[in-house]
């Protein structure tokens, strides 16, 4: 079997969870933006608790998602998942139903509770072999990017026939439909247990958490996520009172605006890989970031300069978002990738929260020269933290199987073929973590090296 390629039950897995979690983010994402104009109106409404309404799930999705990692280990993946899209599910009926404030930030809580991302990675670990783990995960990170977009771009064109609180209601129909994926198409993982490249360590999360490098990172995925959500607040009511658009017309220029920046981003994400100089793209990320919050800033009542300052928006975001997992994956240490990325996650939902908390109070107090002015200065301290960045080396992770009596002999082996940069072995799980140059695993010797261990497996 061909170490590269899929079998047809981990694509079908694969697919299967990808469409779980894109059924989820659409369903959490496409209210965005008509939010506001939406929330303003409630009993109860004021520009704080509108914030607050709009950032909650991050604060909660930041803190249940490794509960529920931890619960699915225990109790398995599949009645986790489904309590997780069932918390979801509860929580958008709430906020579809919602007459008051209090109401809807209630069910938008319950919206982020009901965190299960991370379990959906983990079960899809549990579901692939190693080998087969990075094309997995890259497949799970394109459709969440996908997801969002189109969430994005449905949202304010469902408003032309549905209201915006119907739009809460269709995302309980998306629960049920992916409950549905979930026991009807996701195969039943012949054994549970813990992935080292997957799920988070405790143990090691502090440690993760203050290693420098990483934190810059997991600075940058807070400020960015905090900007977009604080944007937001402002955003659709920027479009309805200057630009003339009201909910279901603000589509004609999300579609045209989000088109251009996915075609221009995918292109520089490209060139970045192929020319291996990903830092000035993903700084050019940040300055296109800080200049769309100026133009949207400085220009509200001209569509022209509006659009042109939200597709730079959409952009940098787009950009950003596709570089940062990456930079997580290349810069922690080989059998702490898991630990890394959960570290990520929790800072990217408290992004989510501090935005939406920070954005409300900042319109409440100083209009709409406030958020952008916030949102400005934040991608200018980002900018300067990613200058001091150190330019990321293009490295691949990969693990091998192998019994610890022959650790040693292996290794010696590894150390002698050229581009294998980091070499880890975990006796527990009978595992060794590897990151390597490109082109190393095609190397002879460790094609040979691989072919040996799997006829002795």
């Amino acid at each position: 079997m061909s170490s590269g390629k899929m079998t047809a039950i981990e694509r079908r897995a694969v697919i299967s969870l990808s469409s779980i979690m894109g059924l989820r983010m659409i369903g959490l994402f496409m209210v965005l933006p008509v939010f506001a104009l939406y929330a303003q109106r409630l009993p109860g409404a004021t520009p704080l608790k509108m914030g607050l309404a709009m950032g909650i799930y991050g604060l909660f999705q930041a803190l249940f998602q490794i509960p529920f990692g931890a619960l699915s280990d225990r109790f398995g993946r599949k009645p986790v998942i489904l309590l997780g899209l069932l918390i979801f599910a509860i929580g958008s009926f709430i906020a579809g139903i919602a007459h008051s404030m209090f109401f809807l930030i209630i069910g938008r809580a319950l919206q982020g509770a009901g965190a299960v991302g991370s379990t959906i990675l983990a079960m899809m670990a549990d579901l692939t072999r190693e080998e087969s783990r990075t094309k997995s995960m890259a497949i799970a990170g394109m459709s969440i990017g996908f997801s969002f977009s189109l969430a994005m771009l449905l949202g304010p064109l469902l408003t032309k026939w549905l209201a915006v609180n119907q739009l809460f209601l269709l995302a309980v129909l998306f629960s049920l439909c992916a409950i549905s994926v979930l026991y009807f198409s996701v195969p039943t993982p012949v054994s549970v247990r813990w992935h080292r490249d997957a799920e988070p360590e405790l143990k090691s999360f502090f440690k993760l958490l203050v290693f420098p490098e990483l934190a810059k990172l997991n600075g940058g995925i807070f400020i960015l996520h905090a900007i977009f959500t604080a944007s937001f607040v402002v955003i659709p009511i920027n479009l309805y009172h200057f630009a003339g658009l009201p909910a279901n017309k603000q589509w004609l220029l999300y579609l045209p605006t989000l088109l251009a920046a996915f075609i221009i981003s995918l292109f520089c994400v490209g060139m970045a890989e192929r020319k291996q100089q990903l830092k000035p793209y993903f700084v050019s990320g940040i300055i296109a970031l800080a200049i769309a919050e100026i133009a949207l800033w400085l220009t509200p009542g001209n569509r022209l300069l509006t659009a042109l300052g939200l597709s730079l928006f959409f952009f940098g975001f787009s950009l950003l978002e596709a570089f940062l997992p990456s930079l997580i994956s290349r810069t922690a240490p080989a059998d702490r990738k898991g630990t890394a990325l959960g570290i990520y996650s929790c800072s990217q939902f408290l992004g989510i929260f501090a935005g939406g908390v920070l954005g409300g109070w900042l319109y409440g107090q100083f209009g709409f020269t406030g958020v952008y002015l916030f949102c400005t200065l934040a991608a200018l301290f980002w900018l300067i933290l990613a200058l001091l960045m150190q330019p990321p080396r293009f490295l691949v992770t990969h693990m091998l199987r192998l019994p610890a009596h022959r650790w040693d002999t292996i290794a010696a082996k590894l150390q002698l073929i050229p581009g294998v940069v980091e070499i880890v072995f975990v006796a527990e799980d009978s595992t060794a973590y590897l990151k390597l140059e490109r082109g190393a695993a095609q190397h002879p010797d460790f094609i040979r090296l691989k072919e040996q261990l799997q006829s002795n497996n």
